[in-house]
């Protein structure tokens, strides 16, 4: 389909540009190394640098040592992103930590550089390569540190109030309301205590019941003859003649009210105005425990507590201050961090500064009062929703990192204080005596590589590595458990509303607890997840400095007005009369006046994924989730094409997904090729070609410049997988009719037309990669070689002297792609034998095959074929080919640089008008042919060589700046690339050499792969018709694809009609439908332009048959009539359909689930050592169960012979296997079933049991009967 221009059906269009989709995987990279700032600049409280502040300095236990933390430094990578693949290496910085040890019996003393392990580098959006993997640190949706109210349960109609405080770091405090109305508290799920008992042992100043009362009530000294039944005791009230206690303190005086007006007390505290009794409720309760009535006292508060978190201990003043504040006051233990700080202030109005990380007795207080707030509905006081996004943040790679670093750090410091006490200070001659770094590079490896929100990036394609790196998981560490969330946090929530994508997400076990980010979320400080509005000053938006844009928290988005951007007129004003908006969550309507806010974009919502979906708006959501994800399978084509109904995201998704290059400044390109491309003679772009990513798919960059073309900086230069001219082209536009074909596309199931599979229009390309290792052995070495025993002439045909399979041999199973031997056990050898082996060689020698073979299921073509060595125990012939090598590399290296140096030159001569001399030699600099010459030229030159006016100097200065780089960077990589030939690849301990094979195989389209459109429509293709068979349309064009009509009513996703005839439109037009979501075309569009294609092809056909010209083959000259169905013609018969149909033009993908992967058969294979049954699955060549239920249905048919083959022969029943394979040889074809081994199995369970069970024969009637 031809292309030639694009229509935008857009009507409000985006008021902000689609900002950086990895911004948030990019922000928290650069927070957690501070790349790019110097080590004294570095900010105190983020990432690397306040871990290593928070656990430095180290202390002797002693303290007559300190270990002192200075700086820390990431050096250079010692391999590139390549190498580390190839070798499974983690591609990342030397990580070295400057120390210093102060010593008080020492005046000098010297600082350190201690190296701690590598921090991985982040590449392109969010990858880094651990271990040779592409993986990715999925962001962590959390329950967010602070204080949450809620109701506990409701008892007889009345509702129990509680409220959990959640540090960053410690023990979670639950207070609750018991139903004997008094308010207890736990410390992580110790036994109940109560409040007030807290709040007398965190502040002295809070100790006294007298105090206590007055914070929550109105204390009143009053005589006692004004003492009335409903007041309450303030302090105890005690009989002045006897000394008896009448009322305890929180008691109601009831019915000793006429005692204490004849008692002769004079005057008694008392509280009055009653209307919550449950602080008096809570003090009346501590009264009765076992410490006493003395709990009111501070220490003792401090006692009763210590007592219930450490039973069975002795409770000593001292050790429970200790313990308090160990618990509560030591910001290594508990912290409400940053975050629990400003939520605590910002649910109470409090401006206690967000340094102060630890729990206070005011916090505590408000808490309390909070409570009661709730219980009388006083002071606008509600519970919270945990699953609103005000209570909930995003925990990012840098928070997770240093969360899991802090636990080798401190591991760290147990083993740096153990060894200096140990350790006599003279014998510490350096600091390294005291670090072990094992446990730093461990902590890392662990959470980079085996950590639960680490995973290998899904690269299927752009978009599927683009939306993993934007994924946010409610799993993981700290977080929830799948098996134990319930349906409210899975649900969609109001506050995600541009925040979190409420369609994407799986369909599995998983759903709603993995999300994705929405397009234009963001995230504050906090964690907490933002997204943009237009502010609305005056009854029109966009006014301001910042253009009237404000980024709203989810609280922050319920105390406002919001309205959608459909209330927008054409010059920013908001329409009069009343308008749908959101206030508090809930959708109302509200007058124009009213409205604060306005969204910033239609596509706002929803996530990357979903804003691809043309005609959204008119799918079913179950189907649009099926559709969002299925777009993240398709499979790359060898030959891309753009949708031609589009949704204008297919720009924007590629910029950000790492598998195409994009220009880091702006320039014009001065040399391109298919490997490299240079901008400005500057920078220097490596193309990958056909390399294998995680998911076999293959990324293959092609540049899409040329010679002497501007581009400008983030310009999109190179294509990759699934890209058309920096545009993501998942699948193909395809002429798809909606009809049936003699029931082949029933229950989803899709007929295609030969034509994709000649065309090559679906066809993929997959890698496959295969390595084998040689070690030494007990037995000695083992060898690659071609010289294999007993293997065919056939077979060793395509290997190498050295054994290797040849580059570009079309390879089956069975093949063998690395020749390799092993040795056997050997015997001693007699002289004569030793002469036979010097004669013959390995022929004779006592040595097995090990050869690497193709597996099967898998054939193609050997790509390349790459070894690697360590570069020891090399023999003469070895040594020589290795300096070969090296001299070559050097020679090309050098060329290079001279090269660039004479580029360099001429250019400078052109601004100068004159040749460059060098004044040692007075030679021309850079014109000879002599690479030698050139090299010492670069060694001494400097820009006094330029001579001419200022402004030919500063232009040959900016030159110089353009080139110099380059050639500087051209000779470190041949120093180090040098160093490396002559080290040796860092190999797998105890591995000397590796071979690695790459293989790659042509997928077409077959019966049995997976196919679907962008709306959820998915099917497995059932039949391939001959193209003639196909229907046709009137002017002769077949139709490539086959849908069932019923697939459409049912699902509810309309948009692929739409979809559909705009396509169809497009395919005649030849022109691109850009039609974003909530924002695209109208029915009434469509229609339009139908009608326009229409009168076009009155037009061409009337054009053609005057110039008497043939139509294009891909042309179609059939007009849509106003119904969208038009006539179709039955391919084999030629007789029309009764009935019209809709056709139009759809784009369909491939997906990852092609039929070559799954298809699978065994005849014989291994079997399972305890049970002899036959293993499962492809990749053990295993066999297919036939179950209880399968068994069912057979007994049902009374099919006895088949079951007994089954159960028997088929399963477990190891002689009658023998005895069938030796029948079928002898063609004799008999079947004698013998005892299952599951019988033996069932026999030694039951003697495990402690039954002895045995099997008797009889004789009946002479037969021979188990």
């Amino acid at each position: 389909m031809l292309i030639s221009n694009v229509r935008n059906y857009s009507k409000r269009g985006d008021a902000l540009p689609i900002p950086n989709l990895v911004e948030v995987q990019d922000t928290a990279y650069k927070r957690l190394i501070q790349e790019g700032t110097a080590s004294d600049a570095r900010d105190p409280h983020m990432g690397l640098e306040s871990l290593l502040r928070e656990v430095f300095p180290i202390a002797s236990y002693d303290e007559s040592m300190q270990l002192e933390y200075l700086y820390y430094e990431l050096d250079p990578p010692r391999y590139t992103p390549d190498e580390c693949r190839q070798l499974r290496l983690t591609y990342g910085s030397p990580f070295r930590v400057g120390v210093r040890l102060i010593r008080k019996d020492v005046a000098e003393i010297p600082q350190e550089e201690i190296y701690l392990g590598e921090i991985p580098i982040m590449m392109g959006g969010g990858e880094f390569v651990i271990n040779g993997a592409e993986r990715v640190i999925v962001n962590q949706l959390h329950r967010s540190p602070g204080v949450d109210f809620s109701i506990a349960s409701a008892e007889a109609d009345r509702p129990l109030h509680s409220a959990r405080i959640i540090p960053e770091r410690g023990s979670w405090i639950e207070l609750e309301v018991t139903k004997k109305d008094v308010l207890v508290m736990r410390i992580d799920q110790s036994t109940k205590i109560p409040a007030t008992t807290f709040l007398r042992a965190i502040d002295e100043n809070y100790s006294t019941t007298n105090t206590l009362l007055d914070l929550f009530y109105d204390v009143a000294e009053i005589s006692a003859v004004e003492v009335k039944a409903e007041h309450f005791a303030a302090a105890p009230i005690v009989d002045a003649d006897t000394g008896e206690e009448l009322v305890p303190v929180g008691g109601q005086i009831g019915e000793l009210v006429d005692q204490i007006v004849g008692s002769q007390l004079k005057t008694v505290q008392v509280v009055a105005n009653v209307t919550d009794e449950l602080i008096l409720n809570t003090i009346a309760e501590e009264a009765q425990t076992e410490v006493g009535v003395s709990v009111s006292e501070h220490e003792t508060a401090l006692l009763h507590l210590y007592a219930r978190l450490r039973p069975g201990n002795p409770p000593q003043v001292e050790k429970a201050r200790q313990l308090f504040e160990e618990k509560f006051f030591d910001l290594n233990r508990y912290r409400l961090g940053k975050v629990g700080r400003f939520r605590i202030n910002r649910k109470f109005d409090l401006d206690i500064p967000e340094s102060e990380m630890s729990l206070r007795a005011e916090d505590f207080l408000q808490i309390i009062k909070y409570i009661l707030d709730l219980r009388s509905n006083r002071n606008k006081a509600h519970v919270d929703d945990i699953d609103h996004l005000g209570n909930r943040r995003l925990r990012t790679l840098d928070e997770l990192a240093v969360e899991e670093l802090r636990k080798g750090f401190l591991k760290l410091r147990r083993t740096v204080q153990e060894r200096m006490s140990v350790k006599e200070p003279d014998d510490l001659s350096k600091v390294a005596d005291l670090i072990n770094s094992k446990s730093i590079s461990s902590a890392i490896e662990q959470f980079f590589g085996r950590s639960e929100l680490s995973q290998v990036v899904d690269q299927t394609n752009p978009l599927s590595q683009l939306t993993h790196e934007r994924r946010l998981s409610a799993l993981g560490p700290g977080g929830l458990n799948r098996k134990r969330a319930g349906f409210e946090v899975r649900d969609v929530h109001i506050s995600h509303y541009g925040r979190i994508c409420p369609i994407e997400t799986p369909e599995g076990t998983n759903i709603g607890l993995i999300a994705s980010l929405g397009i234009y979320s963001k995230i504050d400080n906090y964690g907490f997840l933002q997204t943009p509005y237009r502010r609305v000053d005056e009854g029109a938006v966009g006014r301001g400095e910042d253009g009237g844009i404000e980024f709203l928290r989810a609280d922050e988005e319920m105390k406002v007005t919001l309205a959608p951007t459909n209330v927008l007129s054409r010059q920013g004003a908001v329409t009069a009369g009343n308008v749908l908006a959101r206030v508090d969550g809930d959708l109302t309507s509200v007058t124009s006046g009213e409205v604060q806010y306005v969204d910033i974009s239609p596509k706002q919502i929803v996530g990357v994924s979903a804003a691809l979906i043309p005609f959204l708006e008119h799918d079913d959501a179950n189907r649009a989730l099926m559709g969002s994800n299925m777009q993240r399978q398709a499979v790359p084509l060898i030959r891309t094409e753009p949708p031609c109904v589009a949704t204008g995201m297919e720009k924007e998704v590629p910029k950000y997904s790492g598998m195409v290059i994009r220009a880091s400044n702006g320039g014009t390109v001065t040399y391109v090729d298919a490997m490299r491309i240079v901008i400005d003679n500057a920078d220097e772009y490596e193309l990958r070609k056909f390399v294998g990513l995680n998911e076999r798919t293959c990324l293959n960059q092609r540049p899409i410049v040329k010679l002497g073309q501007k581009v400008e900086q983030h310009q999109i230069i190179a294509d990759g997988a699934a890209t058309d001219e920096g545009e993501l082209a998942l699948g193909k536009n395809v002429l798809v009719a909606f009809n049936t074909f003699d029931g082949y596309n029933f229950e989803d199931a899709i007929v295609i037309s030969e034509r994709l599979v000649k065309d090559d229009v679906f066809t993929s390309i997959h890698l496959e990669e295969f390595d084998v290792e040689i070690r030494e052995t007990k037995l000695g070495r083992e060898e690659f070689t071609c010289d294999i025993p007993n293997v065919s002439e056939k077979q060793l045909a395509r290997l190498d002297e050295n054994g290797v399979v040849r580059i570009g041999t079309y390879v089956r199973p069975g093949d063998i792609l690395v020749g390799k031997v092993s040795p056997k056990s050997k015997s001693e050898l007699t002289p004569e034998e030793k002469l036979l082996h010097a004669i013959f060689g390995r022929a004779g020698e006592d040595v097995k095959n090990d050869s690497l073979e193709v597996p099967a299921g898998t054939e193609g073509i050997v790509i390349a074929a790459k070894r690697f060595s360590r570069r020891m125990h090399l023999n003469e012939e070895q040594k020589r080919q290795l300096r070969r090598e090296m001299r070559a590399y050097e020679v090309e290296m050098d060329e290079r640089a001279a090269d660039l140096f004479r580029q360099m030159v001429e250019q400078v001569n052109e601004v100068t008008g004159t040749d460059m001399i060098d004044p040692s030699t007075r030679q021309k600099v850079g014109v000879s042919d002599i690479t030698e010459v050139v090299l010492e030229q670069i060694e001494t030159f400097t820009l006094k060589w330029v001579k001419g006016n200022k402004e030919a100097k500063e232009q040959a200065e900016m030159i110089h700046g353009q080139f110099w780089p380059r050639i500087e960077g051209v000779a470190k990589e041949k120093e180090r690339r040098l160093a490396h030939m002559k080290r040796g690849d860092e190999l797998p301990s105890g591995v000397l050499e590796m071979v690695k094979i790459y293989m790659a195989t042509r997928r077409h389209l077959a019966v049995g792969d997976k196919m679907a459109g962008r709306h959820g429509n998915k099917g497995v293709i059932a039949r391939i018709v001959p193209l003639e068979d196909m229907p046709f349309l009137e002017d002769g064009t077949p139709v490539d694809v086959l849908l069932n009509p019923l697939g459409v009513p049912s699902r509810m996703n309309v948009g692929q009609i739409l979809e559909l005839h705009l396509g169809w439109a497009c395919g005649v037009l030849g022109f691109q439908a850009v039609t974003p979501v909530f924002d695209g075309a109208t029915e009434q569009e469509i229609h339009d332009v139908i009608r326009e294609a229409n009168a076009y092809l009155d037009d061409h056909v009337k054009n053609l048959a005057e110039e008497q010209l043939a139509p294009h083959d891909d042309e179609l000259l059939v007009k849509m009539p106003p119904g969208g169905k038009v006539q179709l013609y039955d391919g084999r018969t030629g007789e029309p359909f009764d009935q019209h149909t809709a056709v139009g033009y759809m784009y369909l993908l491939k997906l990852h689930h092609l039929v070559d992967d799954k298809i699978h058969a065994r005849a014989t294979g291994p079997y399972s050592l305890i049970t002899q049954q036959p293993l499962g699955g492809k990749a053990r060549t295993g066999g297919q169960r036939f179950g209880e239920m399968e068994v069912w249905a057979l007994e049902g048919y009374g099919a006895a012979y088949i079951l007994q083959e089954l159960l028997t022969v088929k399963s477990d029943d190891v002689e009658g296997r023998t005895k069938i394979y030796e029948s079928m040889v002898k063609g004799t074809n008999t079947l004698e079933a013998g005892m299952p081994v599951a019988f033996d199995v069932l026999c030694n369970e039951i003697k495990g049991l402690g039954l002895n069970i045995t099997l008797e024969k009889s004789e009946v009637e002479g037969e021979s009967l188990l």
